[in-house]
């Protein structure tokens, strides 16, 4: 096998920058949608310009728009971290989520039906306690 130790440098390096290019090309196809400044045609264009000249159009867009790429990932980050903390705090605090806390009115509503099926309440009584739980 003759294949030189510089060449094979070479093709590893051809190859990683080949990787690289599709990264940059994917990333700025990404920020062309998530962008929600641009309207429909900007971004028609924008999509038709990268795909059909790739290179002049990944170029000429992170020169026209490059500053605001990183300003959508930062806010895009801050969205992120604000919902995880919501999240967590949530979480942490023990409040119920919106499918808990409809299980936990169903079974306050059985265990109503079951008193008022005992008569341990009366059918007012009942109406009013079925009323505060549909509400809350």
């Amino acid at each position: 096998m003759d294949y030189p130790l510089l060449n094979a440098f070479l093709t590893m390096l051809w190859f990683f920058l080949w990787v690289m290019w599709f990264v940059l090309l994917f990333r700025v196809i990404g920020d062309i949608f998530r962008d929600d400044t641009m309207g429909g045609g900007a971004k028609a264009g924008w999509t038709v310009f990268v795909c059909v000249l790739p290179y002049l159009g990944v170029f000429v867009y992170l020169i026209a728009r490059g500053r605001g790429m990183g300003e959508r990932d930062v806010r895009q980050m801050q969205r992120q971290e604000q919902a995880f903390r919501s999240y967590v705090q949530e979480a942490a605090a023990g409040t119920p989520a919106a499918g808990e806390a409809r299980a936990t009115r169903v079974d306050e509503l059985t265990r109503l039906a079951g008193l008022h099926d005992h008569g341990d309440i009366t059918d007012a009584e009942y109406e009013q306690a079925k009323a505060k739980v549909l509400a809350g």
